[in-house]
């Protein structure tokens, strides 16, 4: 149990929960800032320290972070060239004064006042990121985070701030972030509801083309108006994007989405506004982007099978028995249904996301059926009856068999859908 803390020590509930206490929104976690403690006085008080470059002490009931008021320097470069001061003399208002965002920097009293030195609140209200102090230039992770809250919340980054986000492109920071929290980062806007907000103050400050220069290059690529009326391919990745957070689908299909159109910027120029054989191009160009960024497997699989089978999956009620089969295949659907289902829902998004598109994906119908009807074949006898045969003990002549039962049941399936 803790003790309380003596005075003159206090406690406010600082950051994301002031923030989106005064939004009207869940609160998910609460952090705390200590103001006149030191870290024997804490560990004294029962609170358990966690942090290791600054300290950090758990609530022993209800386990919510304490962390001890801080100031920090920067003495290098990238986002862990920091140095953390923390002591009873160190004010709240320098504390918060080391935030990345106003909105991110207010703070609430035990009494409920609220503190808010830099106008937090009021920009808020007037839906603006802006940067805190000049310190917002010392970290170049903040260029991501900023373009995640512009995904969350749809606010307008201040001028003053994207000039001071441009800086830090220009110096060639953002080469010493890590590949794992750029991919944090960008998960973590891909799942927030405008996900086509992050991409586009991204690419306002120039981090899209440093950071994800294949995505950035879809943007000025012309498409088919007959297919594509948003006609530039970055505008309709972004779309698709909005599309798919509206309709709640993982990140495995986010990414996807995102990555299914790279082929279409290296179609050469005289080809456009047609795009041959982009999906070859594509899948290469996700298996790098995928790489680069240590994306986890679930979502490098699923980028790489949108971007090689999405144009297949659209023609659907067209496709031989064969094909549908091929589909199924790739996806192996019929040990892991869910690839197949997070293929359909990227395919979902970039169809119906297009402008004047109908809202239900037809295709996604056909392909779970073709799944169902391949389910359906009892792989197992087929297997059973031809080892059975003289010399049919052969992998190569069961696969083959198992092969043609699944095209029949799907041809079969296939004469058994209204023309």
């Amino acid at each position: 149990m803790a003790r309380p803390l003596p005075q003159p020590v206090r406690i406010y509930e600082v950051g994301g929960a002031v923030r989106d206490g005064l939004l009207g929104r869940p609160v998910a976690d609460r952090d705390h800032v200590v103001v006149g403690a030191t870290p024997e006085l804490m560990l004294a008080s029962g609170y358990r320290p966690v942090g290791r470059d600054f300290p950090v002490f758990l609530h022993p009931e209800t386990n919510e972070e304490y962390a001890l008021a801080r100031t920090e320097r920067k003495h290098g470069q990238g986002y862990r060239g920091f140095e953390f001061f923390a002591s009873p003399d160190v004010t709240l208002a320098e504390d918060l004064a080391r935030r990345d965002l106003t909105i991110n920097a207010m703070a609430r009293g035990d009494d409920g006042a609220l503190v808010d030195p830099y106008g937090g609140a009021a920009d808020l209200v007037a839906g603006i990121l802006r940067h805190v102090s000049a310190a917002f230039a010392e970290d170049p992770l903040r260029v991501l985070r900023v373009a995640r809250f512009a995904a969350r919340f749809d606010f307008a980054v201040a001028p003053e701030t994207e000039a001071l986000m441009r800086a830090i492109v220009a110096s060639g920071e953002l080469a010493t972030l890590a590949p794992e929290r750029v991919w944090q980062e960008l998960a973590r806007g891909l799942m927030e509801a405008r996900p086509s907000r992050m991409l586009a103050v991204l690419r306002d400050c120039g981090a899209l083309a440093a950071l994800l220069p294949e995505v950035d290059a879809l943007y000025g690529v012309a498409q088919p108006p007959a297919h594509h009326p948003e006609v530039d391919t970055g505008v309709h990745v972004a779309q698709a994007l909005d599309w798919a957070a509206a309709h709640a689908l993982g990140l495995p299909a986010r990414y996807a989405v995102l990555a299914h159109d790279l082929g279409k910027a290296t179609t050469p120029a005289a080809a456009l506004p047609r795009h041959v054989a982009h999906e070859q191009r594509g899948v290469r160009l996700a298996g790098r982007l995928s790489e680069r960024l240590r994306v986890p497997l679930d979502c490098r699989d699923a980028a790489a099978l949108a971007a090689r089978w999405h144009g297949v999956v659209h023609r659907a009620a067209e496709l031989r028995p064969a094909t549908l089969l091929a589909v199924v295949t790739a996806a192996d659907a019929l040990r892991r249904p869910e690839r197949l289902a997070t293929l359909l829902d990227a395919c979902a998004a970039d169809a119906c996301s297009r402008p004047g598109a109908a809202p239900d994906y037809a295709p996604a119908r056909i392909l779970r059926g073709a799944l169902a009807a391949a389910k359906a074949v009892d792989a197992g006898a087929i297997a059973r009856a031809v080892a059975r045969r003289p010399g049919g003990e052969n992998d190569d002549a069961i696969a083959k068999a198992v092969r043609s039962g699944r095209l029949r049941a799907l041809r079969a399936w296939r004469r058994g859908l209204p023309e």
